[in-house]
């Protein structure tokens, strides 16, 4: 699977060009992080790639067809959103809000089979909240929520995850297993992610691609390694950073420290 956007560009009626020319692609396994200031449409790129907003030049392609062809059903099982983790107020269990993953291919009359009851299963071991089961989502923490909606688009068996922030206003412990979350799946399922982000040391940890998007509309897309750098951050966040690595046991982390803001 070849996901890709080409020269896409877009604005909103009446208003300014918000994204120009964008372009960047990813494959089976990879993991791409978006880092923007506030501001510059990190939101709206998502919408834009999925095909939710309309690009007024260019495309989203997968595997070489642009996905505004391509039929509506066929495109949300090979794409899952997952949206920022907000405090519900369906009283859903667990099992059922996982279960409304299902809907590209259980289709709108149709009830759901012990298949798709199967799937959930599988979606919520492979997430570790079989015990959040039966427990309502309006009564669960942000981050068991957010476990929640990812394996919730995992029952649609996507190529693509698609995610919107997915750490933001969750503590370290639950920050670690969402991003742990997302490198297991790249690795040992081969799902593709592509996530909104604030944190340059949290795409430096997971993402082996990176696409930096600034206020004057300049993008950068490539190896993390190479895009995420001091010259990059000062350039796009106005901030001087010191990026660094500390090795513990075997694994290697990667530290983005803020030093000054760019006057």
């Amino acid at each position: 699977m070849i996901f890709e956007v080409w020269e896409g560009s877009f604005g909103y009626a009446r208003g300014p060009q918000i994204l120009n020319k964008i372009n960047f692609s990813i494959s089976d396994g990879d993991v791409l992080s978006i880092l923007c200031p506030n501001g510059v449409g990190k939101t709206t790129l998502l919408k834009c790639m999925m095909g939710l907003l309309k690009w007024d030049r260019g495309g989203s392609y997968l595997d070489g067809e642009n996905i505004s062809v391509l039929p509506q059903r066929r495109l949300w099982q090979k794409i899952a959103y997952v949206p920022q983790a907000k405090s519900s107020v369906f009283a859903y269990t667990a099992e059922e809000m996982i279960l409304l993953g299902r809907s590209a291919h259980i289709g709108l009359v149709n009830q759901p089979s012990q298949e798709d009851y199967e799937k959930v299963e599988v979606a919520m071991e492979t997430v570790g909240i079989t015990h959040l089961k039966g427990k309502y989502c309006n009564r669960i923490s942000g981050g068991e929520l957010q476990m929640v909606l990812i394996a919730r688009a995992l029952t649609a068996e996507p190529s693509v995850l698609v995610l919107d922030e997915p750490e933001s206003n969750l503590d370290f412990k639950n920050q670690l297993i969402i991003l742990e979350t997302i490198r297991k799946l790249a690795q040992e399922k081969g799902i593709s992610s592509i996530f909104n982000t604030h944190y340059p040391a949290h795409a430096l940890q997971i993402s082996n691609k990176s696409f930096i998007l600034n206020k004057r509309g300049n993008s950068f897309f490539g190896d993390t390694q190479a895009v995420v750098n001091c010259e990059n951050m000062r350039d796009s966040f106005a901030v001087n950073v010191h990026i660094g690595a500390v090795q513990i046991s075997d694994r290697k982390h990667s530290l983005v420290i803020p030093l000054s803001i760019v006057q």
